[in-house]
């Protein structure tokens, strides 16, 4: 995988214009001149775990003795999910009912951003090429910068694309999203057949 395609991948998969809806909604409780204070401190947290998993993801796979092949297939699987999900979205989006108050970790850093899907991406890519994690770090932190600089912008965007614009956004990167899964399962099915073919 190029740094420019995990870098995307990343993007798509953090769906921040999908989660604009889900951030004014769980901010709709917090004054106005604590939102922005509350969003990037969520972000920082989020960025910290996503970094975290991306070092200790691997020597967890390794010690589950899971295959590279798995965690491709079963990535692709949960990509394919959220991606359903983002182009037929559900009563409630992703976490439900809202929480009252200011939302702290739950659910805008975990799992609005750091997310399984983007859990299982950096997995993949730290288990299938680990000697690459420079350009790794460079794609997540790039993915995040750009999906930070979104979500901060909630509010105008919001207003600028409107509910029907948000959603059009939001269903095309899930068709993306579903290209992505699909070609991770083939990719994981054609090194998995070969090699129960021997």
């Amino acid at each position: 995988m190029e740094t420019v395609t995990a870098f995307m991948t990343l993007l798509l998969v953090m769906d921040p214009l999908g989660n604009i809806p889900v951030f004014l909604s769980a901010l709709k409780d917090v004054p106005d001149s604590r939102r922005q204070k509350v969003i990037l401190r969520e972000l920082l947290i989020a960025l910290l775990v996503l970094i975290t998993f991306l070092f200790a993801g691997q020597y967890l796979l390794n010690l589950l003795g899971l295959s590279q092949e798995a965690i491709r297939i079963a990535g692709a699987i949960v990509l394919f999910l959220i991606a359903l999900r983002m182009i037929f979205p559900q009563q409630g989006g992703i976490m439900g009912e809202s929480l009252q108050g200011e939302p702290f970790i739950v659910p805008l850093a975990i799992p609005c951003v750091a997310g399984p899907s983007t859990l299982a991406v950096l997995m993949l890519m730290a288990n299938s090429e680990g000697e690459r994690t420079l350009d790794w770090i460079l794609a997540l932190c790039a993915a995040w910068l750009v999906s930070s600089l979104i979500l901060l912008a909630s509010t105008p965007l919001s207003r600028v694309l409107g509910q029907r614009g948000l959603i059009a956004v939001e269903r095309l990167m899930g068709m993306i999203l579903v290209m992505i899964s699909v070609q991770m399962c083939l990719d994981g099915l054609a090194n998995l057949l070969p090699a129960a073919g021997t």
